[in-house]
C-alpha cells in the first residue's frame, strides 16, 4: 500500500503550532507504522514561509494532484489569505479531490471562505467565533468543540487541539493503538488520564465530545472566582443539577474536581518558575498556601516545594 500524502497548507503569519503540531503527530506515527504517511508542507509561493512568531517553514509549491488528507493551519494570515481567490480555488480544487480536509485554529476561515464549510458543522478558535459566525453563516459552528468531524470535513480549535484532531485521523487511518502510542510520545494523551495533571487541563476537560471546552476556557481565566456548580451551570446556561450530572458523564470528574485540577495546573506553573507559594495560592484562587498544598499532594504526590526543587534541578 502507498503512503497517505499529508498536505499542510501555511501562509505568511501562519501559527506556527497549528502547523508543527500535526506535522509532528503524522511524523510521528510514521514511525510506529514506517511508510504510512508522506508529508509535506505548501504555499502559495515555495521556499521559505514565515509563521506569526517569526521563525520560517520551508514550503513546497501547491501540488496540481490531490493529497490524501489536506491540513489547512491558522494564525493572523488567515485574513489576507482569504482574499486571495488563487487560494481560495486552489483549495477548493484539492478538497474535492483529497479524501479528507482538515483546519487548525482560524485555518476554518480559508475552508469557509472556499465554500467548503457550508451547511456543514465546524469548529474554530474560541475567540474568533463571533467575528466567524458574522462572516460565515452558512456554517454550523459548534463553538465549544475541540474538534467537529463531519465527514468528509474536520476543523479544530485551537493550536494545540491540532495535535488532538490530527491524533484522531491517525486513529481513523490506523487504529487506535498506532494513536495511543504516537499520543504517548507527544505526552498529550487521547483520553484524560485519570489525575496525572502534567498533561494539558484545558484540553482534557473539552470532555468525551468537546462539549465543556469553552467552559473550561473560561474557568482558567476566572480562576479567583468562586466557581461554584450554580456558577459554573450559569455560565454553560444549564440548571446546576442537569449541568453537574452532564458534566461528570463528559469529562469523568465532578464541577469541583475539575475546577481544582485546574487550579493546581494554573500554580504548578508559576510555582515551577518561583513566584513565592502564599501568592500564588491568592492568584489561582485557593486563597489559602495549606489548602493549595493539600490539592498539589492529591493531584502530584507531592507539595509545592517538592516541584519547584525538581523544576530547578532540570528534573522532568
Amino acid at each position: 500500500m502507498s503512503p497517505r500524502q499529508i498536505a499542510v497548507l501555511i501562509f505568511p503569519d501562519f501559527q506556527l503550532l497549528d502547523a508543527a503540531g500535526p506535522l509532528s503527530a503524522f511524523e510521528i506515527a510514521g514511525r510506529h507504522s514506517p511508510g504510512a504517511y508522506e508529508i509535506s508542507v505548501v504555499a502559495a509561493e515555495s521556499g521559505l514561509v514565515r509563521s506569526s512568531c517569526g521563525a520560517a517553514m520551508h514550503a513546497h509549491p501547491l501540488p496540481d494532484a490531490a493529497p490524501d488528507t489536506l491540513v489547512v493551519a491558522g494564525g493572523d494570515g488567515t485574513r489576507p489569505a482569504i482574499l486571495e481567490p488563487a487560494l481560495l480555488d486552489w483549495t477548493r480544487r484539492t478538497a474535492r479531490g483529497a479524501r479528507r480536509t482538515a483546519s487548525v485554529c482560524s485555518g476554518a476561515y480559508i475552508l469557509a471562505a472556499a465554500g467548503l464549510l457550508d451547511g456543514r458543522q465546524a469548529t474554530t478558535h474560541w475567540s474568533r467565533t463571533i467575528d466567524f459566525q458574522r462572516r460565515f453563516p452558512k456554517v454550523r459552528l459548534e463553538p465549544d468543540r475541540i474538534f467537529v468531524r463531519d465527514d468528509p470535513v474536520w476543523t479544530s480549535a485551537g493550536i494545540t487541539a491540532g495535535i488532538d484532531l490530527s491524533l484522531a485521523l491517525v486513529a481513523d487511518d490506523l487504529g487506535e493503538a498506532i494513536a495511543r502510542a504516537t499520543a504517548q510520545q507527544l505526552v498529550v494523551p487521547r483520553r484524560r488520564p485519570g489525575g496525572q495533571s502534567q498533561f494539558s487541563a484545558l484540553v482534557e476537560m473539552g470532555g468525551q465530545s468537546g462539549r465543556f471546552g469553552a467552559l473550561s476556557h473560561w474557568i482558567r481565566e476566572n480562576l479567583t472566582e468562586p466557581l461554584s456548580v450554580e456558577q459554573l451551570a450559569g455560565q454553560a446556561g444549564m440548571s446546576p443539577r442537569n449541568f453537574a450530572r452532564a458534566f461528570a458523564r463528559e469529562v469523568g470528574m465532578t464541577p469541583a474536581k475539575a475546577v481544582e485540577h485546574l487550579r493546581v495546573e494554573a500554580a504548578r506553573e508559576q510555582v515551577e518558575a518561583g513566584e513565592p507559594v502564599d501568592r500564588v495560592a491568592m492568584r489561582v484562587g485557593f486563597g489559602e498556601a495549606e489548602r493549595m498544598r493539600r490539592a498539589f499532594v492529591r493531584a502530584f504526590g507531592q507539595p509545592p516545594q517538592a516541584l519547584r526543587r525538581a523544576a530547578r534541578a532540570g528534573s522532568p
